[in-house]
């Protein structure tokens, strides 16, 4: 008989409290697993970590591919330590198309961050979720937070659409772009930056510095125009030098300050655990519905038909729910 690793919630919850990586890693194993015995116990250990009430600083890092996010974690999350912090990680990957799993490997591009004892770097695959985080990055963070990190930096897989999403975990956003480049903004989608509270232009060193403090003067001036009075500071930085990074941080220090000061931050967090509650129904809703065998049978039908531009998605839609949920095609009458 195969005796589950993760059976003994007790003495994984105690091992979490102790500061144990390893029952941290094994904790946000448990949380990122689909199989029905395992979410139970996931929502139980979540529910310990809720009562808990450990906060931390919670920090996304987004940006257009090669601006160096990884480098400006690792020389983050380097100073952070020195200053008495305990820094989390939790890097979103791009997935494999064929295996779901990571490919590029975060902690081999931040060596001296996972080597320190007061780092923990968890990457996982973005597995096709939207908005440049995993489907439990939520759950890993309040995880780390219990385990006594006291920043938690979120690095998303990069700008795209559905960006924004990482918004809804953090309590700051940091954008990190590149100078030379000709459009200094290119390839940032506006969304995005209505929503950052940090800007840092990267590799501002060597030849690139001057370009970089150009760059940085720009930004600042096409942020005016899109934010007005609430436009966030925008810093020329090297993550290789780590020119710049302390004052990006204090920065961020700043608006978290100002936020817990104003009652900003806890609407934040409460809205924010009200979206993980809907996105949880969505997700249970879902899975319930390829569940049911003949709603999941309807579904699988009046799909080739809508894709074959026989049915509408409307009308498909209604007959899936009839058949899920009789009486609930009635109900929206």
């Amino acid at each position: 008989m195969v005796i589950d690793e993760f059976a003994d919630l007790d003495e994984l919850w105690s091992r979490i409290l102790a500061r144990d990586r390893r029952s941290l890693a094994k904790a946000i194993t448990l949380v990122e697993s689909q199989r029905d015995d395992h979410r139970r116990l996931a929502d139980s250990l979540l529910e310990r970590v809720a009562l808990h009430g450990a906060s931390a600083e919670r920090v996304g890092i987004s940006g257009v591919p090669g601006a160096g996010k990884s480098t400006f974690i690792e020389t983050l999350g380097l100073r952070l330590i020195d200053q008495g912090h305990r820094v989390a990680v939790l890097a979103v990957d791009p997935s494999s198309r064929l295996s779901g799993g990571s490919i590029l490997g975060d902690k081999t591009r931040m060596p001296r961050l996972s080597a320190a004892a007061e780092a923990f770097i968890r990457p996982s695959p973005a597995a096709g979720t939207l908005g440049g985080v995993a489907r439990r990055t939520r759950e890993a963070m309040l995880l780390c937070e219990a385990a006594g990190f006291d920043v938690v930096l979120v690095e998303t897989v990069g700008v795209g659409q559905s960006e924004h999403a990482v918004y809804d975990l953090v309590d700051s956003f940091l954008l990190l772009a590149l100078a030379g480049a000709g459009d200094e903004l290119q390839g940032i989608k506006r969304g995005i930056l209505e929503l950052v509270d940090v800007v840092c232009i990267n590799k501002a060193d060597g030849d690139n510095e001057e370009r970089a403090t150009r760059a940085c003067a720009e930004t600042k001036a096409a942020l005016r125009l899109l934010r007005g009075q609430d436009c966030p500071e925008v810093f020329a930085v090297s993550a290789l030098t780590g020119a710049g990074v302390g004052d990006a941080w204090n920065a961020l220090q700043a608006h978290h300050a100002r936020a817990r000061a104003s009652g900003a931050l806890e609407t934040r967090r409460a809205r924010q655990r009200g979206q993980w509650l809907d996105r949880l129904l969505e997700d249970g809703l879902r899975g319930a519905l390829a569940a049911h065998p003949t709603a999941a049978a309807r579904l699988a039908t009046l799909r080739r038909e809508v894709e074959a531009g026989k049915r509408s998605p409307s009308a498909a839609a209604r007959e899936v729910l009839e058949a899920f949920l009789p009486g609930s095609a009635d109900s929206e009458d």
